[in-house]
């Protein structure tokens, strides 16, 4: 019951952020909260910043706690749910987004899901004000 609600609220409630406003974070299969704390103090020093969780798609996952040990979902299910909308409020981004994907596992949602489509969006130019193509030039 949890996971199919969890899939709607993924597939269908708003990602929606204004152009050059969406904030990413890294922090799966790390042992700190470290990029999601300096994404969060971006957010509050920058008005019209969001994250994934300031959307109304976000806030319902995250009451959701998927990732809690009883609530009724895998860690791989929690995982793929919110690539899902994570994927989703990429591909209606535009402009630049900020990036806080310091030491990004190859198997976290912002590799798995919203780098590709980063690189897929036409309409994002840019990551942390660099093309979105230098991002493989430099170490992260």
């Amino acid at each position: 019951m949890v996971k199919q609600k969890a899939l709607i609220i993924a597939q269908t409630y708003d990602v929606s952020t204004r152009p050059d406003t969406l904030v990413l974070f890294s922090t799966s299969f790390q042992n700190n909260e470290t990029n999601k704390i300096m994404a969060l103090d971006y957010v509050k020093n920058h008005d019209s910043s969001m994250t994934i969780e300031d959307t109304a798609c976000g806030k319902a996952l995250k009451e959701l706690n998927l990732f809690s040990a009883d609530s009724g979902v895998s860690q791989e299910e929690a995982y793929q749910i919110w690539g899902i909308a994570s994927t989703r409020m990429v591909l209606h981004a535009q402009g630049n987004i900020t990036a806080f994907i310091k030491n990004a596992h190859p198997l976290s949602t912002f590799c798995q899901y919203e780098l590709p489509t980063i690189l897929l969006n036409p309409n994002i130019k840019t990551i942390n004000g660099k093309d979105k193509f230098q991002l493989f030039a430099e170490p992260w």
